[in-house]
């Protein structure tokens, strides 16, 4: 390889089954493929989920590719970009025979990496994984490694706190808001700066208003309380919420929270008291195996298969069906969406297909998803579409995501302050003292 980058990277399989792409994000960095980590990918070239569809991108995408340099000096990736290069196998050194017994694929990574950082000693090897393990082993050996940065989320703090909060503000300020239903930005000193669809609640010394600030008037506006077919927020938190999922200017919510807290209920029943404004309401969540056992060991159809997993889902539909009297026209409207599939819960899988215009779109769990995949998910978003992505980032059950890299936070990160995006965290739990208590303590 040429010596006159800073750097050469050695790509881990799960890094490009997080994100086909990768190899073009190193800047003018070498990048090296071990030829291992070809031979795992071939193993997820079937299915229907994310990693079999990462795994058929890249080796379209290094098929385009392939030329004699790939193997040799290495195959330039662009203007401003090193060179991609596939190292084939390499002996293990008597050090990782020591270290480590088996022969498998994460040791023959190893070895290949070592092999390069002895070779090209003017320039510092890294490897690249999202295996903690893997890094730990590598450091063992004295060779760097890092995890996969480019989609991480360097500030975490909007994750954690609750309800924005402006207080000792003038009475009459507050007073305006509630006579004119609004109050113009320069009226209110905040610390930071103001983004579109933020909320703040107002305090005073007798009274406080609850606001989002517009940013298409570069105002506040009053936010008053609202029923969603049935369901009453019970906190400011699931105020601002309804307020996001009922706005239909607003065409993208994201909403975390820890359990508890009525990320899902609210989205479902704010999507229920919109189904005239919709086509369809589309409610789904991504299939995370149990310890990395497919789908495939239940028993029973496709159907019966993925039940369990949906049952949060119809969970809470039957909340809300209990809160609006069983004879009712509302309870007698989810009955007969339900039939005519108008109201469809299913897992992500096999949603992905259906069209995606005029829909209301409720993506639950959404931490459990990739960055790639929640882009894939947006960007097929048709004319009248709404999407609202719901998830826990304390509960992420991919093993390599976590609370800087999942789908749901880099989608709160990057598109705030848009005006057509709404991001609320809900702190409160809602569902029992119980249930709170453990959430916070266990």
């Amino acid at each position: 390889m040429a010596q006159n980058h800073s750097k050469i990277f050695i790509i881990d399989t799960n890094v490009i089954l997080h994100d086909h792409q990768c190899i073009y994000n190193f800047q003018d960095n070498d990048v090296v493929i071990p030829i291992t980590v070809l031979e795992e990918l071939d193993k997820f070239k079937r299915g229907s989920d994310q990693l079999n569809f990462q795994a058929r991108e890249f080796v379209r995408l290094l098929d385009q590719l392939v030329k004699d340099d790939l193997f040799n000096g290495g195959l330039s990736l662009g203007e401003g970009k090193g060179k991609l290069r596939i190292e084939t196998g390499r002996p293990f050194s008597e050090k990782i025979k020591a270290s480590f017994k088996e022969d498998i694929a994460d040791h023959r990574i190893l070895a290949i990496t070592e092999y390069t950082k002895e070779k090209y000693t003017e320039q510092k090897v890294v490897l690249i994984t999202k295996d903690i393990n893997l890094r730990m082993k590598a450091k063992s050996l004295g060779i760097d490694s890092e995890d996969y940065k480019n989609d991480k989320v360097t500030n975490t703090e909007i994750f954690n706190r609750g309800v924005n909060v402006i207080d000792e503000c003038d009475d009459s300020l507050i007073a305006e808001i509630y006579e004119n239903k609004y109050l113009n930005k320069d009226a209110v000193k905040t610390e930071n700066e103001v983004l579109a669809n933020d909320y703040f609640i107002f305090k005073g010394a007798n009274t406080s208003a609850l606001v989002r600030f517009d940013k298409e008037s570069d105002r506040f506006e009053r936010v008053d309380k609202t029923t969603a077919y049935g369901i009453k927020p019970r906190n400011a938190e699931q105020t601002f919420l309804l307020n996001a999922l009922l706005n239909p200017d607003i065409k993208l919510v994201a909403i975390t929270g820890k359990a508890g807290t009525g990320k899902t209920l609210l989205a479902l029943a704010a999507a229920l008291a919109q189904h005239t404004l919709y086509e369809q309401i589309l409610l789904a969540r991504p299939i995370v195996a149990l310890s990395n056992r497919d789908i495939g060991f239940l028993p029973g159809d496709a159907d019966e298969k993925i039940r369990p997993y949906m049952q949060p889902l119809f969970d809470n539909l039957t909340v809300i069906k209990h809160a609006n009297n069983p004879r009712s026209v509302e309870a007698t409207r989810i009955e007969e969406m339900e039939k005519s599939e108008k109201l469809v819960i299913a897992a992500l899988a096999y949603i992905r297909g259906r069209s995606l215009s005029n829909s209301y779109f409720i993506i639950d769990e959404a931490q459990n998803l990739t960055p790639h995949e929640i882009k894939t998910i947006i960007t097929r978003a048709g004319e009248g579409t709404k999407m609202i992505f719901t998830g826990d980032l304390h509960q992420i059950d991919s093993p390599y995501l976590d609370q800087q890299s999942n789908g749901l936070a880099y989608l709160s990160d990057r598109m705030k302050g848009q005006k057509l995006f709404a991001h609320v965290n809900l702190v409160k739990g809602e569902r029992s003292y119980l249930a709170e208590l453990a959430s916070d303590l266990l």
